[in-house]
């Protein structure tokens, strides 16, 4: 008595089958293989064509230590100037003298408290400006959310506009506008910080759940009750997080721009540079650095009590 392989649902012998889920995964790793390979060979060209663009294979003439001029691939030949230029901005430190030392390196300390101060406050009212902007903005520009086909293009070009000026632009602009000072700096950053912080809040208002929405509709609501009693209460945590994070970027940016005249400790970097007081960069530096760990850490304390996180660890 012959037996015959069963046959399945389709009709197929199970061998047959088999075979043809063999025949059909070799097929895609095949084409798997090949996809991942001209990726490759793409990414390697568009690498190389950048690192040409950017001079990573320039040869240029160095002073050797004996002071004649040679020819060197640049960086090499870079590297140990950037370690020269970091130990000048360390200052000179003694056990016996410590805190005089101390006291000469943080010479201008009440005056670089003051723009330290005022840099914070640029941040915060910048940032502020930025949210009330960005979460306006933010719904329109979703495309799950959005009225209509017009206002989604219209908020989305806005918000590509306002983030892609750097803030540095922004603020040249309205140092023109406003001439210098703190005003001119918070608008630069509250202006980057609209777009920027528009993009983030819209594509987390696209990844909520429509069903809240569709049941305030269904009660008669309009197109801002949806927003309010159904959108919002699920974006809260993400805005959240965004919101500090900006604030925490705001700060750097903050002492940065003053070096176009927009306030902050940024007239600071500028002064020290253009006289080459190298160790007041160093200093500098440190005071952004521990501020920017206090505000990150009261962030992360606050974002946490925000959405419940402690209470739950």
């Amino acid at each position: 008595m012959a037996f015959t392989a069963a046959p399945t649902a389709a009709g197929v012998p199970a061998p047959d089958r088999l075979s043809q889920f063999e025949t059909d995964f070799a097929g895609k790793r095949r084409r798997a293989r090949r996809a991942w390979g001209v990726g490759a060979l793409i990414f390697a060209l568009l690498f190389g064509f950048s690192a040409w663009i950017g001079d990573f294979f320039r040869v240029t003439q160095v002073t050797m230590p004996d002071g004649s001029r040679d020819w060197r691939w640049i960086i090499p030949a870079g590297i140990p100037r950037l370690g020269e230029y970091i130990v000048q901005t360390f200052p000179t430190l003694h056990w016996d003298t410590f805190w005089s030392d101390f006291a000469n390196w943080f010479w201008r300390w009440k005056i670089w408290l003051s723009l330290l101060l005022e840099t914070v406050l640029i941040a915060f009212m910048a940032t502020t400006l930025g949210v009330a902007g960005g979460f306006l903005l933010s719904f329109p520009a979703a495309r799950n959310l959005s009225p209509n086909r017009w206002v989604l293009w219209l908020t989305r070009r806005f918000l590509e506009i306002t983030r892609t000026v750097p803030d540095i632009v922004w603020a040249l602009i309205f140092v023109f506008c406003f001439s210098v000072g703190p005003l001119a700096g918070i608008l630069a950053i509250g202006t980057h910080a609209t777009g920027a912080l528009g993009k983030l809040y819209s594509e987390a208002n696209e990844n909520l759940d429509m069903r809240p929405l569709e049941g305030v509709r269904a009660a008669g609501g309009t197109w801002f009750d949806q927003i309010r009693y159904g959108a919002v209460p699920q974006v809260l945590p993400n805005i959240v997080s965004y919101t500090l994070l900006r604030f925490e970027l705001n700060v750097r940016s903050s002492s940065i721009i003053g070096y176009v005249g927009a306030g902050g400790l940024g007239q600071e970097f500028r002064i020290a540079m253009s006289f080459q007081e190298y160790t007041d960069l160093s200093a500098l530096f440190l005071i952004i650095l521990v501020t920017v760990i206090v505000i990150d850490y009261g962030s992360e304390k606050l974002r946490h009590k925000i959405i419940g996180l402690e209470e739950r660890t």
